[in-house]
C-alpha cells in the first residue's frame, strides 16, 4: 500500500495551491496524517448560499474524527467560495469540483480514499464517491431532503455499494426522519444509520434537548470506522 509523501506527513496545516477544478483553482488545506496512514479523507462543505465553508463547524469536527485516527484530510471550498475561483453552479458544477478534489488526493497521496459530507456537501460527496472506487467509504452527515427550497433525492445509493454512515439529528429541520430514513433505507448494503437524539441539522441542540451534539456525532463516526476499516486512534 502507498504511503503519504514525506512532503504531507506531518500534522501541520497545509495551505494546497494546486487544486483545480473545470471552473478554476479551488481553495483547499490539508492536515497531515501519519506516515503510515492507510487511508486519506476528504470532506466536503455546507451549501455555499447558505454560507457553507470548508471551515463550517460540522466539517471541521468531522475533519478531527479522521485526524484523530492519523489519516491526512483535505478540505476544499466549492467553486465561488472563499478564494475558490469561478460560480456556484447549483450541483454539477460542485459534483465536478468533488471529483477534482478526489483527484488531488489520488495523485498525491496515492491511498485509499474515506469521504465525509455535510449537507449539501453530504449530497455532493457521496454522488462523487458512489462510482469511484478509490473511494472505500462514504460518510453523509446531516443528510437533507428539503432545505431553502432546494429538493434532494437518492436514487443513486441503491447502487452504491461502499460501506456508508448515515448521521443525523431527530430534530433535523432540513431532514425530517419521516422523510430522509425511507431513503436511506433504500441505500445498498453495507450501511449504518444513526440518529441523534435531540439534534437539529448543525447537531446543536433543541429547548426539549439542550446543548451541542457535536460529540455523539464524532463518537458515531469514531465507532464506525474503528468497525469497519479497523482504524484505531493515533497516540
Amino acid at each position: 500500500m502507498s504511503q503519504v509523501s514525506p512532503s504531507f506527513s506531518s500534522s501541520v496545516i497545509q495551505s494546497i495551491d494546486d487544486l483545480r477544478g473545470p471552473a478554476g483553482k479551488l481553495e483547499a488545506v490539508l492536515n497531515g496524517g501519519r506516515p503510515d496512514a492507510p487511508f486519506a479523507a476528504l470532506v466536503c462543505h455546507p451549501h455555499p448560499l447558505g454560507g457553507g465553508t470548508m471551515h463550517n463547524k460540522v466539517v471541521y469536527h468531522a475533519m478531527k474524527v479522521f485526524s484523530g485516527f492519523g489519516l491526512p484530510v483535505l478540505r476544499f471550498n466549492f467553486r465561488g467560495v472563499g478564494l475558490s475561483e469561478g460560480v456556484h453552479d447549483y450541483g454539477p458544477g460542485e459534483l465536478d469540483d468533488a471529483r477534482a478534489a478526489l483527484d488531488w488526493l489520488d495523485t498525491n497521496l496515492g491511498l485509499p480514499i474515506l469521504l465525509a459530507g455535510f449537507s449539501f456537501g453530504s449530497y455532493i460527496g457521496m454522488r462523487a464517491a458512489c462510482d469511484d472506487a478509490r473511494v472505500k467509504g462514504i460518510v453523509g452527515l446531516g443528510v437533507p431532503n428539503l432545505a431553502e427550497g432546494r429538493s434532494y433525492t437518492y436514487e443513486f445509493l441503491e447502487h452504491c455499494t461502499q460501506p456508508k454512515l448515515f448521521i443525523s439529528g431527530t430534530e433535523d429541520q432540513y431532514g425530517p426522519r419521516d422523510k430522509v430514513e425511507p431513503m436511506l433505507l433504500r441505500a445498498a448494503e453495507p450501511k449504518k444509520i444513526v440518529w441523534i437524539e435531540g439534534a437539529e441539522h448543525f447537531f446543536q441542540g433543541t429547548p426539549n434537548f439542550p446543548g451541542p451534539k457535536l460529540s455523539l456525532m464524532q463518537e458515531a463516526m469514531r465507532q464506525w470506522l474503528s468497525e469497519t476499516f479497523g482504524l484505531t486512534p493515533s497516540v
